[in-house]
């Protein structure tokens, strides 16, 4: 006998197993079918994974994991293969879109990941270290995290999963079921796209909402264009007394962490600890909505920030966004 033997484990308990189980595998079910390997044809030698997030052909991959190439492999569970070229690329998020020549049969809808919260059901999908459509299971362990991009850059909003990713994950979904607020079918919440070599469940994706805003630059201009501000944020709960002060129901906001010397933010008098709580009008959650909104269309443009400010008090900034070099 063993300790899941139905004489050992509680019924109740027994249920909630069965449940999770049943989550785990309704997710896959769903978005399995749309990951694909992908491999780099001419240049570097090179392999990853991505997801197809539409019908006609679109994948989704890391920037890695195409790298220079502008044709790659495509290889989906089935077995079929068919080649694509790479679209555009974004170095700064590690984001990459492809267009295969055919379409790949199953798509994965993107799911919005402001709604996140640590605790979710995190899972995995990809193929590491050469074993294909490998499936592994976790939580959402933070979210908001920064890592640093291979353009030197910081990446925010960053979310950090214990769910098990190896080389050859990256560019794979990142997976929530069973959530309150995520469809209990599975929605990809991220794109998985690093780990940190020594340390053991600390892994990381890029949130479907940037990944979601770097597709829609892409497909529109080509490569992503940004407006910048000079600033370092995180995403964190407003305290009940700002959101009184500032008359507003949102329960989340962005808080800046650092403000570049000479940058349009400390030429418009932000400030670290400043609460940014809207650009234009627009309600600022987190930091996925300033990734969102310091789109092209304001690089030169009055902005209106509005914050509250170290002092106490809500203050209106006017900024001038610079193109994001």
């Amino acid at each position: 006998m063993g300790y899941m033997d139905k004489q050992i484990v509680p019924q109740n308990d027994e249920a909630l197993i069965d449940a999770y189980s049943q989550s785990i595998a309704a997710a896959v079910d769903t978005v399995g079918p749309a990951v694909s390997r992908i491999e780099r044809v001419g240049g570097r030698q090179g392999h990853g994974s991505g997801f197809a997030i539409s019908p006609d052909g679109l994948i989704i991959t890391n920037n890695h994991v195409v790298d220079d190439a502008k044709v790659v492999r495509i290889t989906t569970p089935d077995g079929f293969v068919t080649e694509g070229r790479v679209l555009g690329r974004d170095v700064d998020t590690d984001i990459a879109l492809i267009r295969a020549n055919t379409s790949t049969g199953a798509w994965a809808k993107l799911g919005d990941s402001q709604h996140l919260r640590r605790g979710h059901i995190a899972i995995a999908i990809g193929n590491p270290l050469g074993f294909e459509w490998t499936v592994t299971a976790g939580i959402v362990s933070a979210l908001g995290r920064s890592m640093r991009a291979a353009s030197g850059r910081l990446m925010e909003d960053v979310i950090q999963t214990d769910a098990a990713l190896n080389p050859g994950n990256s560019g794979g979904p990142l997976v929530s079921s069973g959530g309150p607020l995520v469809s209990s079918g599975g929605e990809v919440i991220g794109v998985n796209t690093a780990v940190i070599q020594g340390a053991q469940s600390i892994a990381f994706a890029v949130a479907s909402n940037t990944a979601n805003f770097v597709v829609s630059e892409i497909l529109r201009y080509g490569q992503v264009r940004r407006a910048f501000i000079g600033i370092a944020g995180d995403t964190i709960v407003l305290p009940r007394r700002v959101a009184l002060v500032a008359g507003t129901v949102q329960t989340t906001s962005v808080r800046i962490r650092r403000v570049e010397a000479d940058g349009p933010a400390a030429k418009g008098g932000l400030q670290e600890g400043d609460y940014i709580l809207a650009i234009d009008g627009s309600p600022v959650g987190g930091v996925d909505d300033i990734v969102r909104l310091m789109d092209g269309s304001r690089i030169g443009r009055d902005t209106e920030i509005l914050v509250f400010s170290v002092a106490g008090r809500i203050e209106k900034k006017i900024l001038l966004p610079m193109a994001r070099s």
